[in-house]
C-alpha cells in the first residue's frame, strides 16, 4: 500500500445496500418500524435506509364458531431493514427504542444473502404474506360439514382467500361455499 493511501477503518466503511435482520423486544416489532420510519424521514436518511418491514402472514382461525383471518408475525421479535450500513445508519437503527441489536456481531451486522432475501421477500407484498393461508389448495379433497350438501365429499376447484370462499365440485356439480362449511380430509 502506498503511504499516501489511507486505509478506511472498518467502522467507517460503507457497505453495499442489503437486507439486515434487526432483533427487537418481543411485541415491539410494529413500534420499532414506526419509530424507524419517523427517524428516517426526520433525519433525511431515505437514501441510506430504504425500507423497514415487519413480515406478517394472514392466517385463518376459528373464533365463536366463525372462521376469520388474522395477521400473525412471520418472525416474532425481528424486523427486516433494507439499508446501507455506515456509522450513522448503524447508530440510528441500533439506538431505536425496542431494538436489541442486529443479527451478526455487535459492530458488523451480517446481511441476508441475496437468495435468502429473495426467498423471504417473494412471499411478501407490502409486509403481508401472499400465499393461500386458508389451509386449502386446488384439488384438495374436502368434506362438506354444513348446508344442504352436508357429509358429502367434494374437490376444491378455486379459492377466494379475500372472501373466504371455495368453489368445489360435488358429484360434478360446482358449488360455492364458505370455508367454514368444509373440512379437509
Amino acid at each position: 500500500m502506498d503511504k499516501k493511501e489511507k486505509k478506511i477503518p472498518e467502522s467507517e466503511r460503507i457497505t453495499e445496500r442489503a437486507w439486515y435482520v434487526v432483533h427487537t423486544f418481543s411485541g415491539f416489532e410494529k413500534k420499532v418500524k414506526a419509530t424507524l420510519d419517523s427517524k428516517i424521514a426526520a433525519q433525511g436518511l431515505e437514501d441510506k435506509i430504504f425500507n423497514v418491514i415487519v413480515p406478517m402472514r394472514a392466517e385463518s382461525e376459528f373464533k365463536d364458531g366463525r372462521r376469520r383471518v388474522v395477521q400473525k408475525k412471520v418472525f416474532p421479535g425481528y424486523v427486516l431493514v433494507d439499508m446501507i450500513v455506515n456509522n450513522n445508519t448503524w447508530y440510528v437503527v441500533r439506538n431505536t427504542q425496542g431494538v436489541t441489536g442486529f443479527v451478526g456481531s455487535e459492530k458488523d451486522p451480517i446481511p441476508l444473502s441475496e437468495e435468502e432475501a429473495k426467498r423471504i421477500l417473494t412471499e411478501l407484498v407490502d409486509g403481508r404474506a401472499t400465499d393461500n393461508t386458508l389451509g386449502f389448495k386446488v384439488n384438495d379433497n374436502v368434506r362438506i360439514i354444513d348446508g344442504i350438501f352436508e357429509n358429502r365429499l367434494a374437490v376444491v376447484k378455486t379459492i377466494d382467500a379475500a372472501k373466504q370462499r371455495l368453489k368445489v365440485l360435488v358429484e360434478d356439480m360446482p358449488v360455492d361455499l364458505d370455508v367454514s362449511q368444509v373440512e379437509k380430509i
